[in-house]
């Protein structure tokens, strides 16, 4: 079914604009893609528990910022120190959602504000140009060929990487097992919290990744940089069949909706569609998209 909806995707931007499947525009759709797909394997994690991680992209905006701030100083290790702090903040999400018995969307709704606030005051609310530190990060968006850049062959190894370590290694299924049912899970020995603090670390650690791709295409660190790209994110986990529910999914999915949103974006803008109209577009997308994949047995009565 994913795979069906980004083939109509590809199919309808491409009638009402012949062009769009020439190299141009292909390259420019996996540049585009590139930040949505990094971040929405990280916030598979947290979904195939059964959680949701709302922060991730406020937490993304303050991971440009600090890289702007660190890079002229630390150089290399600079990269080092944002993928630290994305993922302590990533872990904490997860440690205060298990220790406190808080919904996730709870916690990581008021961490989006905490953290949104924390990028403007360290950033004294303004837009951080890299300078001469750039090269640092340059390499993220070098030029393969004509068009293309290293960002979406980055994006794409990771997801490949994570979809393994997911198949075959303990905490992955681990993570399946917590979104199918944690008291089963608990009972057959499984590690649930720490599984879903490690969710949720993942998915800050993405964060700083795509903080890093941001960061090296706009050529600065900005508190609200990367806060448009929430909805596009959690957009592409559920088109590409990771139910909200938890336990079904898995970051190859999440790879086939970040590349249909990416169509999406570039399609809608070759045809000059008001970016406001794409938030309106990917807020029916998820509706829909929950809408086809819920359980609703599961849930018995959905409210």
């Amino acid at each position: 079914m994913p795979l069906i909806v980004l083939v109509v995707a590809v199919a309808s931007v491409t009638v009402a604009h012949p062009a769009f499947l020439g190299v141009n525009s292909l390259t420019t759709v996996l540049n585009v893609a590139a930040p949505i797909i990094i971040l929405a394997v990280g916030q598979t994690f947290p979904i195939l528990t059964g959680g949701i991680d709302l922060s991730q992209a406020a937490v993304t905006s303050l991971g440009t910022v600090i890289i702007a701030l660190t890079l002229p100083s630390l150089g290399g290790l600079g990269i080092v120190f944002v993928l630290l702090c994305t993922t302590l903040i990533g872990v904490l999400n997860g440690v205060i959602a298990v220790w406190a018995q808080i919904p996730t969307f709870i916690v990581t709704l008021g961490g989006l504000t905490v953290w949104g606030a924390v990028a403007m005051v360290i950033s004294g609310a303004t837009t951080l140009p890299l300078g001469d530190s750039h090269g640092a990060i340059a390499w993220i968006t070098a030029r393969i060929t004509s068009g293309l850049t290293v960002a979406p062959l980055l994006a794409i190894t990771l997801t490949v990487l994570v979809a393994l370590v997911i198949q075959y290694g303990r905490g992955g299924r681990a993570i399946h097992y917590v979104g199918l049912g944690e008291a089963a899970a608990q009972l057959a020995g499984v590690a649930t919290r720490r599984a879903r603090i490690l969710a949720f670390g993942a998915a800050g650690l993405s964060a700083g990744i795509a903080a890093l791709v941001i960061s090296s295409t706009q050529y600065s660190g900005a508190p609200t940089l990367a806060d448009s790209l929430l909805l596009p994110v959690i957009a592409a986990v559920v088109l590409g069949g990771t139910a909200l529910t938890g336990g079904i999914g898995g970051p190859l999915r999440s790879l086939v909706g970040a590349l249909t949103i990416a169509v999406l974006r570039v399609g809608l803008g070759i045809a000059g569609v008001d970016p406001a109209i794409e938030q309106i577009i990917y807020g029916c997308a998820i509706i829909i998209a929950v809408a086809i994949t819920i359980d609703k047995k599961k849930w018995g009565v959905v409210k």
